[in-house]
């Protein structure tokens, strides 16, 4: 009895160590065959840099309760990140000079250097000038121009009586500031006095002399657009409407045509006329 016991106790384990050899053979071929069809993604490298908790907007002083630290994609780190808080904070006190939203990296080009204040010269682009042209509710767009938003510029002048023209002095210029706002996240119209244009010398030159000669009105650019079309002078001349008076002259009628305030009248076929109408 004890021999047969012995026995049955010897066949189960081998048994169960075999079961144990097949079982762990059976999952390494399973994890290979996973590792062949789903290859694991290697690690992407990545760096602490600091970003926005909430929204900031010009003219915000920084504090350390307004940002945090993330781990960011090293390769796709913009230009001008701060790598920690303290880097950021450092001495004296940073302002705000660009609309930053939750979650988007803090950048230099955004913010203020070390104890800098929050002027108008600081969101000013290398090589570029601010200049001011006065403006009233109708030219100025209604008051629907806001800073950020890009304008083209039109004099317009009348050297005698009778005698107008309008020219497009700039095309897509960015607004920095309407009167004496600069933020760039507002969204309320308000009908304004002036409106602070960034532009190059020379353009800054040809704005100065354009508001001596004329008066000055903004066309408001669709977002986005950036596009430099072909101009040209517009006159009186442009303004002319035409007018058909049915007064038959034998198999004709009488065409009045109107331009820059002066009526001329030209006989036309009545068959011409009836052609034109449809």
């Amino acid at each position: 009895m004890r021999t047969s016991t012995l026995v049955m106790v010897g066949f189960a384990v081998v048994f169960g160590v075999l079961a144990v050899f097949v079982a762990q053979a059976w999952l390494n071929r399973q994890a290979e065959l996973r590792l062949r069809m789903d290859p694991k993604t290697p690690a992407v490298a990545t760096r602490t840099i600091v970003v926005a908790v909430s929204p900031l907007r010009f003219g915000s002083r920084l504090n350390e309760q307004m940002v945090r630290e993330v781990a960011w994609p090293e390769a796709a780190i913009p230009a001008g990140t701060f790598a920690s808080i303290k880097d950021l904070m450092g001495p004296g006190k940073r302002i705000v000079l660009a609309a930053i939203e939750p979650n988007e990296p803090i950048l230099r080009t955004k913010i203020t250097g070390p104890g800098q204040r929050a002027t108008l010269s600081a969101v000013i682009e290398p090589g570029m000038k601010a200049v001011t042209v006065r403006v009233n509710d109708v030219e100025g767009v209604g008051g629907f121009v806001l800073p950020g938003d890009h304008v083209d510029v039109l004099m317009t002048r009348q050297p005698e009586k009778g005698s107008g023209n309008n020219d497009v002095v700039l095309q897509n210029v960015k607004v920095l500031a309407i009167d004496q706002l600069a933020d760039d996240s507002a969204d309320k119209p308000s009908v304004v006095k002036a409106v602070t244009l960034e532009v190059e010398t020379v353009a800054a030159q040809k704005l100065s002399l354009a508001a001596s000669l004329g008066s000055l009105s903004l066309v408001l650019r669709k977002a986005g657009e950036a596009e430099i079309e072909g101009t040209r002078r517009v006159t009186q001349n442009d303004l002319g409407t035409a007018e058909v008076r049915d007064r038959p002259v034998g198999n004709a009628s009488i065409v009045s045509v109107t331009r820059a305030g002066q009526r001329q009248e030209y006989n036309v076929s009545r068959e011409a006329v009836g052609a034109a109408a449809r």
